[in-house]
């Protein structure tokens, strides 16, 4: 008899038996710690999947237009997030440049075009191929995806600049305000038993699932 799937706590590594939820909105807790370990919406792949697609838009619009623009004495000047990299890239500062294009724009990017390949298909009913390496490279882009320090660090800034220059936020400030906030809001819903749940529910392919 093959053995029996356990599920691990993440807060106290307490091993458990899985317990399958079929109430509305009900969760399931480690009897240990208490700490919550998975909970059921009949509905959460479609709001995994709006919440996604609503966050890549606003990763799109907040790379296009400008972030911040400053009047200096009647001289008004504007950019964006890529053309603030590249100023940090040309002022000699290669390091910072790249940290912030890799936490602003990649790893949002990777995060949300892994979700996307994971969830659409298994809202299709199916599986989607690379289910396992794609999961992995979410769990690993996740952590780097900092928009809430980028925002952070913006609104320091603003706030120090305001006595030397009229500051205007450009529209690209307010959709990484938003995309914070979208990002949140799917990091609350979005978990692997979720995932696995609908993988083992979905139409069966060639790829074999990893024990």
């Amino acid at each position: 008899m093959p053995a029996a799937p356990l599920t691990a706590c993440h807060e106290c590594d307490l091993l458990l038996q899985p317990v399958v939820l079929t109430l509305p909105r009900s969760r399931a807790h480690c009897p240990r710690c208490g700490a919550r370990l998975y909970s059921f919406h009949r509905d959460r792949l479609e709001k995994i999947l709006a919440l996604t697609l609503a966050a890549l838009v606003l990763l799109l619009t907040a790379n296009l237009y400008p972030i911040v623009g400053l009047n200096i004495q009647g001289n008004y000047t504007e950019t964006t997030v890529i053309g603030a990299v590249h100023h940090l890239w040309q002022d000699g500062r290669e390091a910072l440049g790249g940290l912030v294009l890799l936490t602003t724009v990649l790893m949002p990017a990777i995060e949300l075009g892994a979700v996307l390949w994971l969830v659409l298909p298994l809202w299709l009913g199916r599986r989607s191929p690379a289910f396992a390496p794609v999961f992995r490279a979410f769990r690993l882009a996740h952590p780097w995806a900092m928009v809430e320090v980028f925002i952070l660090g913006v609104l320091v800034s603003l706030v120090k600049l305001a006595h030397l220059a009229d500051v205007l936020p450009g529209p690209a400030i307010w959709c990484f305000g938003g995309l914070m906030l979208l990002l949140a809001a799917l990091a609350g819903l979005l978990d692997g038993h979720t995932l696995w749940q609908a993988w083992d529910e979905a139409h069966p392919d060639d790829e074999a699932k990893p024990a």
